[in-house]
């Protein structure tokens, strides 16, 4: 049976996102495994300092994971990238399985979060580069939808691990089963498509238009579609590596590198400061606060992980639909007022003071409620985005420093929210309402929206569209695009130079017909436009 061409990139896509799971389990797991009686035993009571070690270096080795990924990822392509975070990975979580004291353990989370670091970091361009721009958010959106399955596998194996066992296979098992999928993903990576954007850039352009066509015709490479692509992109590289920035350095040098940067790694940050890590790792210690105890934790936990697929399947469902400026805004806001009340809950009623169980219900369902605003909308977006704004030359680059700037804020996160829940309690959510409220804030300001846009055409987006795009009609800093499109990708000719289409190929032929296409969406008549439009039918 031979798959839909969009029906194959969807499963290259989800195979790919095995490496989130990794992320997603050791999100869920980790704070069963430092609430286990006999991780405490074993480890003779880790101080609070200690036991955020442990979860901070994970992240602290995906900072540096995420930062060696973007030479990489450039140097010898996206999948021997993800395969070498895999096999790292599998060191790391090997070392963790069979540590013997605290130095082997934080040396094997260092190294899994090392090897975390670059499949988090890859993996979205990697989606990104492979699929329609009809379905590109669906695609890179399975990052955070298998990051939820990590997590839900891991919510209810550590609850039953937690319940049911005593000896060290308590905490040691649940470590060990973090090792599963980094298997397949490192044995069968190879049998599927290289990202056809990276050969292209690499001067391969006949392995490059044979996966364009593998990807969007079932291997027809006179494919209409493929071919029109094949020039685009080309036609984009070139421009980008005479024009756009080359290095690290330029990234901050070039106004519209350093704008797509800037968006990229504010986004990041923000999906930390909305409080979601200081949930996941100090879970026990936050429903504690309510006076729910540990075993409980861990069982609300893992259905709050249930709640949290459901809202991932809703962006996978919708977010090319809905587009990424609104979603993302509402989501933050709405995860203001689930913290808000959640903080007034326990401010009213302080565990130890009362038997309310109402309070402690309340509490309960806006976590939930919270998971689910964030799993449907800032979760997926913190990596659609950052994957999707930047062009050829600099995206791995980008997207590198913008997931290094995640796993920095994710690090403090993980370091100071123990010691910040022991000292201030409650009040420490004020931080995480005060940031989910300016994140929806800078988001309406600074934003464009870039959903269903082929990634050719980010660069003219961020170099046309007003800084402040709040209060400005995007039509109105998109209306020369498809003027701009027809005369770079007629090469030097002018529109009128390039009209006989009588002559041109059946590539050039749609991209004219693209130009008509952007004119007619966006409400712009050009010269030529009605003989374009009518030659093109």
């Amino acid at each position: 049976m031979v798959l839909q061409p969009k029906v194959y990139q969807f499963l290259v896509g989800v195979f790919a996102s095995l490496g989130s799971i990794l992320y997603g389990y050791d999100l869920g797991v980790i704070a069963e495994v430092i609430a286990s009686s006999s991780f405490i035993d074993f480890f003779n009571s880790p101080t609070s300092t200690q036991t955020g070690i442990v979860v901070s270096f994970f992240t602290g080795g995906a900072f540096c994971g995420a930062g060696l990924a973007g030479p990489v990822g450039d140097r010898v392509g996206r999948k021997w990238t993800i395969f070498v975070g895999a096999i790292i990975y599998l060191l790391g979580g090997a070392l963790q399985t069979g540590a013997q004291n605290l130095s082997m353990l934080w040396a094997g989370r260092w190294i899994a979060g090392l090897g975390v670091g670059f499949l988090v970091m890859i993996i979205p361009i990697y989606q990104s580069e492979i699929a329609h721009p009809s379905i590109r958010g669906r695609i890179t959106a399975l990052v955070q939808f298998m990051l939820g399955i990590g997590s839900f596998a891991a919510g209810w194996i550590s609850y039953g691990t937690f319940v049911g066992l005593s000896s060290q296979a308590q905490w040691r098992l649940p470590l060990g089963i973090q090792m599963i999928p980094a298997v397949f993903l490192a044995a069968l990576i190879f049998i599927f498509p290289e990202s056809p954007r990276w050969l292209l850039d690499n001067n391969r352009p006949d392995e490059g238009l044979a996966t364009l066509a593998r990807l969007h015709s079932n291997g027809d490479v006179n494919d209409p579609w493929v071919r029109a692509e094949y020039d685009q992109i080309q036609e984009s590289i070139t421009f980008e590596h005479e024009h756009e920035a080359k290095s690290y350095i330029e990234l901050f040098t070039n106004r519209s590198s350093f704008r797509r940067l800037l968006i990229a790694c504010t986004l990041q940050a923000s999906i930390q400061m909305t409080g979601v890590s200081a949930i996941q790792y100090y879970s026990t210690v936050i429903y504690g606060q309510i006076g729910i105890t540990k075993s409980n934790t861990l069982k609300y936990q893992a259905i709050n992980n249930i709640i949290a697929l459901l809202g991932e399947a809703c962006c996978v469902v919708f977010i090319d639909k809905l587009g990424r400026r609104r979603p993302l805004i509402i989501g933050n806001l709405a995860n203001m007022v689930c913290f808000l009340i959640a903080c007034v809950l326990i401010a009213e009623f302080p565990p130890g003071s009362t038997n309310n169980h109402a309070a402690s219900w309340g509490f309960i369902i806006m976590t939930w409620l919270y998971n689910f605003s964030f799993s449907a909308t800032c979760g997926p977006l913190s990596w659609i985005i950052p994957a999707e704004i930047f062009d050829t030359r600099t995206r791995s680059k980008g997207v590198s420093i913008a997931t290094m700037v995640s796993f920095a804020f994710n690090t403090l996160i993980g370091q100071v929210t123990d010691t910040a829940m022991t000292n201030i309690g409650y009040k420490y959510y004020y931080l995480f309402i005060i940031c989910n409220f300016t994140n929806a804030v800078v988001f309406y300001l600074f934003l464009p929206e870039t959903a269903r846009l082929p990634l050719e055409e980010m660069n003219y987006l961020f170099t046309n569209a007003p800084f402040l795009v709040a209060g400005h009609s995007k039509e109105a800093y998109k209306a020369g695009y498809a003027e701009d499109l027809e005369v770079r990708l007629s090469g030097s000719l002018t529109p009128s130079e390039s009209l006989p289409v009588s002559k041109r190929s059946v590539a050039d032929f749609l991209i004219q017909r693209r130009a008509v296409e952007i004119r007619e969406k966006e409400g712009v008549v050009g010269e030529h436009h009605e003989e374009i439009r009518q030659a093109t039918q």
